[in-house]
């Protein structure tokens, strides 16, 4: 990309923040009233966020409403959460519905949610220790996760939508095929790198480029 083309981008991409910053704002405000001991909100993100990956937000978001609205937050067994995944069209729904289960119980049954927030406030190393720890969130999973539950100052979200981006913007060269723990960081890096540069706020960015993608502010 030229230099020239690359500086109208930007100026292209500072004009829309302009346009959206208050949406961005209000959104995320939502998130960051989220009480941590409010677990059943909590959790309800938790499985948000596994069916979203490879799935969309919108067929994510009627899988959890569906959860919601039939009071399966904390009793649902594999096969109905499998079965509700199915019918909103969530992709590798018998996997995620294994994830769900297992990080319900390794995070609420067993206590370790409360334990790992208490072990530290940084948003980087918090979503390592999910990532490493929590099987189906992954590093973009666990980031999204932290994010929809008001932690959001620091992780980057790096699904296809900022990737597309990121290399839109000449923040990376090319989007990866895989991202390794060690890729993921690198990316994320970069992407604070430019959000510093251009003045607009990683997590702002982050509901920027996906706004831009898909239409609309969501989650």
């Amino acid at each position: 990309m030229s230099e020239i083309t690359s500086r109208k981008n930007i100026k292209y991409l500072k004009h829309k923040y302009k346009q959206k910053k208050d949406s961005i704002r209000h959104r995320l405000m939502d998130f960051r009233k989220i009480d941590i001991d409010d677990e059943k909100r909590i959790l309800s993100e938790m499985i948000f966020c596994i069916s979203a990956a490879n799935s969309g937000a919108k067929n994510a978001f009627e899988a959890q409403t569906r959860i919601e609205q039939d009071k399966k937050l904390w009793n649902a067994d594999q096969k109905y959460v499998a079965g509700v995944l199915l019918k909103s069209k969530v992709r590798f729904h018998n996997n995620k519905a294994r994830y769900i289960i297992n990080a319900r119980k390794h995070l609420f049954f067993d206590k370790n949610l409360q334990i790992y927030f208490n072990q530290t406030k940084d948003e980087i190393e918090l979503r390592d220790v999910l990532a490493k720890n929590v099987l189906g969130l992954g590093m973009k999973e666990s980031s999204h996760f932290l994010r929809n539950i008001g932690r959001y100052d620091k992780v980057a979200i790096l699904d296809r939508h900022i990737l597309k981006n990121l290399k839109k913007y000449d923040v990376i060269e090319d989007i990866p095929k895989t991202l390794t723990h060690k890729k993921y960081k690198q990316i994320e890096n970069k992407m604070n790198e430019f959000s510093n540069k251009i003045k607009i706020p990683m997590s702002y960015l982050d509901l920027l480029f996906w706004s831009e993608q898909t239409g609309h502010i969501f989650k």
